[in-house]
């Protein structure tokens, strides 16, 4: 799997989670809002308007709010469940998915949706595969068959019980076979699909959405309009209009510092402003190059695993708004285990030296991390500051920070110049899949090069075949063992999702959750 634009653009406790908006309600769908529009203010820019182009989270927001998937998660669950799909399900083990579509779907511009522009669709993505794209998502696709204007049929190469999952995130948007060319990205900067929402016009600062009377699906939409201010890292800027009033909430953008001041400030809510909390399943790894003639050392890279705290690093550098992380699978995530917490425990200095010496090595082990703020947010300098620290602190270790733009960044890890270096992964779907399957073997996402013919060959392939998925948590944790055994990388936080809203904004508390889907729908103003 190649790397990809779904990596954290800021790590979430340094800003506010990602935007994958998606989803469904449990009422019959269409517009029913007050006539309020809502103005949402985030830090990121959208990059694509394109649903074969796109893998970044400004623009998976516009797909699924403008797009609508054959399925969807539901508020508060990592369940798919029907969208533009009346039923869908499977058949001979797991490698043939057959979906049905709602009667009556039609696009924003009133042609109507069959199954020819779902066909249409993931072929279109597949055969552009465009680096930047969600190819590698329905890259288990074999060949559509579409035997009847409301039947799909998914014929897979091999059994993937999480298809349903990645045709329901933005990789399964439903594009107009008749306004998307066939074989290149549509260029006209617009977006027609049969979402709750149309896209009305988009800027470099700024989107404005309506809401889509013809639409046809689950969401039940709590509002007419929403205008989506784009501040393109800008974290005063953004802040300033939360406080100013010039925005109705703030998504992703504002800094730790500003939410814990927010929240525990006793006049934010004389202010008028409100912090709503949700869960969340965005992480943040140490990635060790198994391959570096320092960190290719087990023995260093379970000394660091020994000394790095992680309480310290979410209390001091990210103010509670993120959570230590014990295992490549977050908690919330069906087959989460604390496998690093059961290896390593907590800090302990006399265990990393005793690992150290028993490989004999005696002398202080010379480490540089390497930081990308550019990418992951102002903290991540400080908090690779903070680990260095740690790790210095022991006697044991001699290391240093460096920091580098995101692009010589991805260049440099490509050509394998650094031993130690920060990874922020956004998932796709919420299971336990997407933080594993993507992350070992050839062409991993992290570029380590770490290969375990045990994790590719044996354990991700049968619990890629399980259509229950809470039937694969024995294999899950035989993986996760595994890997907090071997020290391809060391977990470090699980975030937070924040948004902050004036007070009389309702509905956030649906729009945060561990499937990574903010739903504008849910959002009512006055």
């Amino acid at each position: 799997m190649k790397t990809h634009n779904k990596w954290l653009t800021a790590p979430l406790a340094a800003g506010l989670a990602a935007a994958l908006l998606s989803g469904c309600g449990t009422e019959q769908g269409g517009a029913g809002g007050s006539g309020n529009g809502v103005r949402v203010g985030m830090s990121d820019e959208i990059l694509a308007t394109d649903p074969a182009a796109g893998y970044d989270p400004g623009s998976w927001l516009l797909f699924n709010n403008v797009f609508q998937s054959l399925l969807a998660f539901p508020k508060g669950g990592s369940e798919p469940e029907p969208e533009a799909a009346d039923k869908c399900g499977f058949s001979a083990g797991s490698t043939v998915y057959t979906c049905t579509l709602r009667d009556g779907l039609t696009f924003s511009n009133g042609n109507k949706l069959t199954s020819e522009d779902v066909k249409y669709s993931f072929d279109r993505a597949l055969k552009i595969a465009d680096p930047a794209g969600p190819a590698p998502l329905l890259s288990t696709i074999e060949k559509i068959e579409t035997p009847d204007e409301r039947t799909v049929v998914f014929r897979l190469k091999v059994p993937d019980a999480t298809f349903p999952s990645k045709i329901a995130s933005g990789a399964g948007s439903i594009v107009d076979h008749r306004e998307y060319p066939a074989d290149a990205l549509r260029t006209d900067g617009k977006a027609t699909g049969s979402g709750p929402y149309k896209l009305d016009s988009l800027s470099d600062s700024e989107a404005t959405f309506s809401a889509n009377s013809g639409y046809r699906g689950t969401a039940r939409l709590k509002n007419d309009a929403v205008t989506l201010k784009l501040y393109r890292g800008d974290r005063s800027a953004l802040s300033t209009a939360l406080t100013d009033g010039q925005i109705d909430v703030a998504y992703r953008g504002l800094s730790a510092d500003d939410i814990s001041a927010l929240e525990n400030s006793a006049t934010t809510g004389d202010r008028g402003i409100e912090v709503t909390q949700g869960s969340s399943a965005e992480v943040q790894h140490l990635v060790f190059n198994v391959k570096d003639p320092v960190v290719g050392k087990l023995a260093v890279r379970k000394a660091i695993a020994h000394l790095v705290d992680r309480e310290a690093l979410v209390e001091g550098v990210y103010k509670s708004t993120a959570t230590p992380l014990y295992s490549i699978v977050p908690a919330g995530i069906a087959g989460h285990n604390t496998a690093f917490f059961d290896t390593y425990g907590t800090p302990d200095k006399a265990k990393a030296k005793k690992v150290l010496r028993a490989a004999g090595i005696t002398d202080k082990v010379k480490l540089t991390l390497w930081s990308t703020p550019s990418r992951y947010g102002p903290a991540t300098d400080q908090e690779f500051k903070a680990i260095a620290g740690q790790l210095n602190a022991s006697g044991l270790f001699d290391a240093d920070v460096k920091s580098v733009a995101y692009d010589q960044y991805e260049k440099d890890i490509a050509a394998g110049k650094y031993g130690v270096y920060v990874k922020g992964w956004v998932p796709d779907y919420p299971d336990a899949d997407n933080f594993t399957a993507p992350f070992f073997g050839e062409g991993n996402v992290v570029g380590n090069h770490y290969d375990n013919a045990t994790i590719t060959g044996s354990l991700l392939p049968k619990t890629a075949a399980v259509a229950d998925r809470a039937a694969t948590a024995d294999e899950y944790g035989k993986l996760q063992d595994l890997v907090a055994e071997e020290l391809p990388l060391l977990p470090l936080w699980q975030g937070k999702q924040y948004a902050v809203a004036r007070d009389d904004v309702t509905g956030l508390e649906w729009t945060l959750d561990a499937s990574t889907v903010f739903r504008f729908w849910e959002i009512r103003k006055g």
